[in-house]
């Protein structure tokens, strides 16, 4: 079965994560000149953030052939992305969340219901 949904939100979650965590460490680091405190901590979560979108790309490449692991990349980057910098993440943790259960919902061509 094609996957298309899946591989075109993941990815596209997955570039807008990335940008977002890199406005997370912008911030963070703007905050850091300024000598805020816990500036560090948002730029860590900001990092990890990104980390998590590569995560979530991966598991769109995959999910035409590995459905699951694929789905379960992008579930994990959808709550690791928003428990880091939760309200930049909302939109990448979206597009992540519902291509991960649509991964796990859909059935196959030759799938009985």
């Amino acid at each position: 079965m094609k996957r298309t949904a899946e591989f075109v939100m993941g990815l596209i979650g997955g570039i807008v994560g990335i940008l977002c965590g890199f406005s997370g460490v912008l911030l963070g680091s703007v905050a850091a000149s300024l000598q805020v405190d816990g500036s560090g901590t948002v730029s860590t979560a900001s990092w990890i953030a990104i980390a998590v979108s590569v995560l979530g790309i991966v598991g769109a490449g995959i999910v035409k052939k590995s459905t699951k692991l694929g789905s379960l990349f992008m579930l994990i980057a959808a709550v690791v992305g928003f428990i880091c910098i939760s309200f930049f993440y909302t939109v990448p943790a979206i597009l992540f969340l519902i291509a991960g259960i649509m991964g796990f919902a859909r059935k196959g061509k030759g799938a009985v219901a």
